[in-house]
């Protein structure tokens, strides 16, 4: 098999040409594989046993199926794009209305997962971007969505090496009364926590029951007013609630 052959873009691709062979068969046998993709036994099934590791692909008797993670990942797309679709068109109205930096971010795990980020001049100073990660417990918009969801920071703070800044909480009892402030407010703030010279202001997207992601407003610390920016920060949110329920709701069709 030549270098060419072994390149990652190489490799993309054949692990594509692989797992779109199921887009019209549930299961397929290794010679079903072979034959459908045109790659050799040997090489299919040296894939077949990366992906059935990778929980990508599920081996059943001498069949093959689509994983539990390629259901997890699809999953996943599909709701962060509704997301992603409902807070757009929100995100730039921020935008405009205050001239500064718009994220948006859903929680995984303990850190918040930045899906659009919406700038100004001062966007560079900011290390977020989309597809990025920054903890939770340290940032506006992860404060608000755990707070919205009733999760214990422990865990988090514990497992956390070091502070970003200074002004970090590291105290779980802190932590956990702020939490209780953040739902009595419905609105998260950050000032200097996750970056010096930074403020944040965030608000969870939900129904109030399910917590789907956040908005976070952020701009320079000495510059930014956070308390005005609590009501259109609350509006943003609520706002796209709205608009992921219009997106669920069935439309009519015309007699």
């Amino acid at each position: 098999m030549s270098g060419d052959e072994n390149s990652p873009v190489a490799v993309i691709d054949r692990v594509s040409i692989l797992l779109e062979a199921f887009s019209d068969s549930e299961r397929l046998t290794l010679s079903e594989l072979s034959r459908r993709t045109g790659f050799p036994r040997s090489s299919t099934h040296r894939m077949l046993v990366q992906l059935v590791r990778l929980q990508w692909i599920r081996r059943c008797g001498q069949a093959y199926e689509l994983g539990r993670k390629m259901f997890e990942l699809g999953s996943l797309a599909l709701h962060h794009d509704g997301l992603h679709r409902a807070a757009l068109p929100i995100m730039h109205q921020l935008h405009a209305t205050t001239g500064l930096v718009v994220h948006l971010g859903v929680l995984v795990g303990d850190d918040v997962l930045y899906l659009e980020k919406i700038g100004s001049r001062f966007t560079m100073a900011l290390p977020s971007r989309v597809g990025g990660r920054q903890p939770a417990t340290c940032t506006a918009i992860g404060k608000a969505m755990l707070a919205s969801t009733g999760a214990d920071p422990v865990a988090s703070i514990s497992a956390r090496a070091g502070s970003p800044t200074s002004h970090s909480i590291s105290d779980p009892e802190q932590l956990r009364r702020e939490l209780a402030g953040i739902r009595e407010r419905s609105v998260a703030h950050d000032r200097d926590e996750a970056v010096l010279g930074v403020s944040c202001v965030a608000a969870a997207i939900g129904d109030g029951q399910t917590t789907v992601g956040a908005i976070s407003v952020c701009g320079p610390t000495d510059k930014i007013n956070t308390s005005a920016l609590v009501a259109p920060v609350r509006m943003g949110a609520l706002a796209t609630s709205r608009r992921i329920t219009e997106q669920r709701v069935p439309r009519e069709i015309p007699a």
